[in-house]
């Protein structure tokens, strides 16, 4: 019997390759027989990073970049076991996470250690990048990234702009003459789950830039900064990126990304599904289990656990969700290819004393669905 286990992470609990050996120990208690294949999986947000670093057997590479507000932060991105691909997390340079609540401005906040990260990769030699865009701090199109990577954003005196959103409104030339010359040579595979334009009701300001602590006033004046930056980019370079499904994600650095050689908008769980062929791994597979820390109806928009029940799917697989914990409205994970779904909660407890127990609890509840496998296998146990 061959069993796949590809998880996601359980935020704040355990990290994927951890959910993953929690519910093997679970299962071999009662499965001790079975071959185990754990697959830690993301959907190109948080944990995407390390799960392709577990998933291939690489490695962290850490980094001192230039964080949001122009302070100096330690980040980190993640290199295949083979050295051929490197895995970044927008977050990890440019997240929310890195600016106190008091100052949180995307009209000053700057994605530019977003593009370092990208740099220090390109020092490494790869061949291609994922990188995950969710979480930023920023509102600034991804200028700052381009300009950390050697492209120029000329003002009205033919200087260099500053950082933040506010500074698009300024542009009157783009340079890209010495934009990274390895980057021509090099693959950037985007996981971006959101199709907003970068401008306009749905655009990046409106939508994502309260989130990151702009007033109604600045979403207004970061919203035509934005506009204007897409006006220059379609005049020198003819490119739309305004209307582009995407474009908008990440504060505008899904639009940004567009002015680079060799790039890409997917789905990050597909990305990632790609780049651990799970496809390869559940074929001859018997039992696909999958899990995240929450299921919802979001899960059914492109998280993991749908993911993965598409591809098991292919091959007419049954697929058990393994979960922390249920809102009301998860049922449609139903529809997707889920089988069964099973929270994890043994009792009732303060969140800080159950994120604790996380792996006591996946290792209790894998070990029932297991028995429960078994009865409905007809195998004696």
């Amino acid at each position: 019997m061959r069993i796949v286990i590809a998880p996601d992470s359980f935020k704040e609990s355990l990290t994927a390759l951890e959910v993953a050996e929690a519910i093997k120990i679970g299962f071999q208690k009662i499965l001790p027989d079975a071959e185990y294949v754990l697959v830690p999986m993301a959907d190109g947000g948080e944990g995407t990073v390390q799960s392709l670093v577990d998933a291939t057997q690489g490695e962290l590479i850490y980094t001192d970049v230039i964080a949001p507000l122009g302070n100096q932060t330690q980040a980190f991105f993640g290199l295949s076991g083979d050295k051929r691909t490197a895995i970044i997390e927008m977050a990890s340079a440019s997240g929310l996470h890195l600016v106190p609540l008091a100052q949180r401005n995307p009209l000053k906040t700057t994605s530019f250690g977003t593009g370092q990260l990208i740099k220090a990769a390109l020092e490494l030699g790869v061949k291609k990048i994922i990188l995950g865009i969710g979480g930023s701090a920023t509102n600034d199109g991804g200028v700052g990234m381009l300009q950390a990577l050697g492209a120029r954003f000329l003002n009205q005196d033919n200087q260099q702009i500053g950082y933040g959103g506010e500074q698009l409104q300024d542009i009157i030339r783009i340079d890209l003459s010495q934009l990274d010359p390895r980057l021509s040579s090099v693959e950037v595979e985007v996981a971006c789950d959101v199709n907003n334009p970068l401008c306009g009701p749905r655009g990046a300001a409106a939508i994502f830039g309260p989130q990151k602590g702009a007033t109604t006033e600045m979403v207004t004046q970061l919203d035509h900064a934005l506009l204007h930056f897409s006006h220059i980019v379609e005049q020198q370079y003819q490119r739309n990126i305004r209307d582009h499904a995407g474009a908008g994600a990440a504060g505008g650095m899904g639009g940004g990304l567009l002015l680079l050689p060799h790039v890409s908008l997917s789905a990050g769980v597909d990305i990632v599904i790609n780049a651990v062929k799970l496809d390869q791994m559940i074929e001859n597979a018997d039992l696909v289990i999958t899990g995240e820390g929450r299921m919802d109806s979001q899960t059914a928009q492109g998280k993991t656990p749908s993911g993965v029940a598409k591809v098991a799917k292919q091959f007419q697989k049954p697929v058990i969700a393994i979960v922390g914990s249920l809102r009301e409205d998860y049922e449609v994970v139903y529809p997707v290819g889920i089988d069964a779904v099973f929270p994890i909660i043994r009792q009732v407890n303060s969140l800080e004393a159950t994120l604790a127990c996380g792996r006591e609890n996946l290792i209790s509840a894998a070990q029932n669905i297991a028995r429960l496998y078994l009865i409905a296998k007809h195998i004696p146990s």
